[in-house]
């Protein structure tokens, strides 16, 4: 792989571990996000949710360079192959910021061919490489190069679907520069959570 690093932004925080109050209630938004459950007073889906908070919020976050008006968002694929009707987060979350006119326009170039081990349900030690996932996935032919990709995922942990992406879809567009945006990240350390709303940058390193 080409990309060895990649550079992310993010919006919330959840921690796996612990049985604090915040972190329970961080555990809830999780999930909430996971299945695009509605959230608020009026309710709304998670995914608009996340759309409209970082369009409100343009000004002051570390990230917004992220979302140009014309930036590709790409969903990352999920670990399964995709079956008709299945709930696919991630092209939600995509949308949604598209429909707030955060970025130029949703493109599902990737494709997952074959599947692999669900990160949330293995150990540290066996969840899916980096490039396990670079080499699951496709991408599918498209006539023009688009200038900046953004590529969007519910939940990041150490990144290696995100760094897996990136790389297959740096090999079709070479020039392309591409960032990635997570609406949460895992804190796997319980003592180093705060709260679920902490936006941030960082970078996804090869290991």
């Amino acid at each position: 792989m080409n990309l060895p690093r990649l550079e992310f932004g993010s919006l919330l925080s959840y921690a796996p571990r612990g049985d604090s109050p915040r972190i329970m209630h961080s555990r809830d938004v999780m999930y909430a996000l996971k299945k695009d459950g509605f959230v608020g007073d009026p309710p709304i889906l998670m995914s608009q949710w996340v759309a409209q908070t970082i369009q409100q919020n343009r000004t002051t976050l570390q990230f917004a360079s992220f979302f140009q008006p014309n930036t590709t968002l790409v969903p990352t694929p999920k670990s399964s192959l995709m079956q008709p009707n299945t709930l696919w987060v991630s092209m939600r979350i995509a949308t949604a910021l598209v429909g707030v006119g955060l970025g130029k326009e949703v493109a599902p170039y990737l494709v997952r061919e074959k599947p692999v081990r669900k990160a949330a349900l293995s150990m540290a030690n066996e969840r899916p490489t980096a490039i396990e996932h670079y080499e699951s996935m496709s991408v599918q032919e498209r006539l023009s190069r688009p200038d900046e990709i953004l590529l969007v995922d519910d939940v990041v942990t150490r990144g290696a679907t995100l760094l897996g992406a990136a790389n297959r879809l740096a090999d079709v567009f070479p020039q392309t520069r591409i960032h990635a945006f997570a609406a949460m990240r895992t804190i796997s350390n319980p003592n180093e959570f705060d709260k679920v709303y902490v936006p941030c940058v960082g970078t996804i390193e090869l290991r």
